[in-house]
């Protein structure tokens, strides 16, 4: 494919008298993890819900494969390839681990019950939950229902997804650990989008990094100038900050 793979231009989103999303304009590359981070209320997850099919923008066009996708619902746009988590995992707490995925993979990708316990299998390996499988979705840790959130998307088959908050709830030693499972479905070919408001988290997985506050685009550039930019240290930590550290 010669364009980029998910394009947006000029995207508005209101509520009410609240602008969630202000004439926003990106592309994603294939193949690439995009960093999206923002101080709480930037429009990280709003953006997230208007790519997916959960809200439909006021103005602007999204884009995915050259094909706009605005007024699709989320389950047409789960089938053109882009898949995503929530930022509170929402499995069937009363299924086992295995039987979640089973479900994501028949309902979701529509495969048959042989095929989608195949599929099922191979993402266990992937996120590495094989030896929970047979758990119930309700025992598990918050790293596991992380893991188990990114699994259920995998089973769409996705070639874009979508990971909101992928550090959220979980200590310092467990995150790289979820990092590691991102690098292994990005090698498996998956381009990536990650929404996250811990800048350390970003700098560690994305290729590229967009920085939102107030649903415009503040910054944009590799991990480390945006690290060093003074704009976005003084969206995260104010004037004074900035001006104390330099």
């Amino acid at each position: 494919m010669s364009g980029p793979l998910l394009s947006v231009r000029n995207l508005t989103k209101r509520f009410g008298g609240v602008i969630a999303i202000n004439d926003l304009t990106f592309d994603v590359k294939e193949n690439e993890i995009l960093g999206l981070i923002g101080p709480n209320g930037a429009g990280k997850t709003t953006l997230f819900h208007l790519i997916s099919g959960f809200e439909e923008p006021d103005s602007g066009i999204i884009k995915f494969k050259e094909k706009v996708i605005n007024g699709l619902g989320p389950h047409e746009i789960v089938k053109l390839g882009i898949s995503r988590t929530f930022q509170i995992p929402q499995p069937f707490l009363n299924l086992t681990v295995f039987q979640n995925l089973l479900v994501a993979a028949m309902y979701g990708a529509g495969l048959r019950k042989e095929k989608a316990c195949e599929e099922a299998k191979r993402i266990l390996d992937v996120i590495e939950l094989t030896d929970k499988g047979d758990w119930l979705a309700r025992d598990l840790t918050m790293s596991d229902l992380r893991r188990l959130e990114l699994a259920r998307a995998l089973c769409n088959k996705p070639c874009l997804l979508l990971v909101d908050e992928v550090a959220a709830g979980l200590s310092y030693d467990e995150i790289p650990k979820l990092l590691n499972v991102l690098r292994k479905v990005h090698d498996m070919g998956v381009t990536i989008i990650v929404v996250e408001h811990v800048l350390s988290v970003i700098m560690k997985i994305a290729n590229r990094v967009i920085v939102l506050h107030e649903g415009k685009k503040l910054a944009e550039g590799k991990p480390e100038e945006i690290a060093h930019n003074e704009k976005v240290m003084e969206a995260y930590f104010g004037t004074r900050f900035v001006k104390y550290s330099a």
